[in-house]
């Protein structure tokens, strides 16, 4: 068998308003693709993005989080437990394959995905702020939990008005700006970047949900919607405008 994939990208041109894919795999799995201009990325859907069981697990997460169920079974507390710089690198590593996945998983309208795979990321930054043996590490991560917190309070959101519970949405996007402005300050232009822009979106749907709360004939799904696209289009998504032809996919994926 060749090593060549020039037949396979050839008949899948490079298309950047078109670049997402969920095919079946050989197996029946399905598998999520992205084509890039040189090549072509593929995620599994479920699990770890790469498909890797470490030590056995689902996710090195799970690995660090064993050891200190274990640690406290033992010890009756968590005092003494640490995360090294290794296993740290290895978890950062982790999150920024889920960050790239949850990224694709937003523009095609998939958020109940995409909040499992904040949550995953959130559940490190929870770890890495606790445990860190080395005390510079955690910050290369917390510098984007706003950003974190921001997509995963959206997908929860939207999927909270797909089944008509504007209250529980509104209260959703409510604890995250809360959570949000309470973080302690990390001094990183990314920090500050993130904050004060992940606190603007999250106002901005707030808002919007709030508009149409009591408007006849107006679907505030619609109207978030809108302002999700615009919040993609400004971070450069290119596939913003796949969330309107997906929406309607969530509850098939739900039952």
């Amino acid at each position: 068998m060749s090593d060549d994939i020039s037949g396979i990208l050839s008949n899948w041109e490079f298309d950047s308003e078109n670049p997402i894919r969920i095919i079946t795999a050989e197996d029946g799995r399905e598998v999520l693709q992205v084509r890039q201009p040189l090549g072509i990325e593929q995620y599994e859907m479920d699990g770890r993005p790469d498909g890797k069981r470490p030590f056995g697990k689902e996710s090195f997460l799970e690995v660090i989080q064993e050891r200190l169920s274990q640690h406290i079974l033992h010890h009756a507390n968590d005092s003494g437990f640490n995360i090294s710089h290794e296993d740290f690198l290895i978890m950062q590593n982790e999150g920024i394959l889920f960050y790239y996945r949850y990224l694709q998983l937003f523009q095609v309208g998939d958020f109940e995905r995409t909040a499992r795979d904040t949550n995953h990321n959130l559940q490190i930054c929870e770890l890495v702020e606790k445990y860190c043996e080395d005390p510079e590490d955690p910050k290369i991560i917390l510098q984007y939990k706003p950003y974190i917190l921001r997509m995963h309070a959206i997908s929860d959101a939207m999927l909270s008005l797909h089944r008509n519970l504007k209250a529980l949405a509104k209260q959703t996007l409510e604890s995250a700006i809360t959570t949000i402005n309470e973080m302690p300050d990390i001094d990183t232009p990314a920090f500050k970047f993130e904050k004060i822009r992940s606190l603007s979106y999250l106002k901005s749907a707030l808002q919007q949900i709030g508009k149409n709360a009591g408007s006849p004939g107006t679907d505030p799904l619609d109207k978030l919607r809108g302002e999700l696209e615009d919040a993609v289009e400004e971070e450069d998504y290119e596939r913003a405008a796949l969330l309107r032809d997906r929406l309607n996919e969530i509850g098939r994926d739900e039952s």
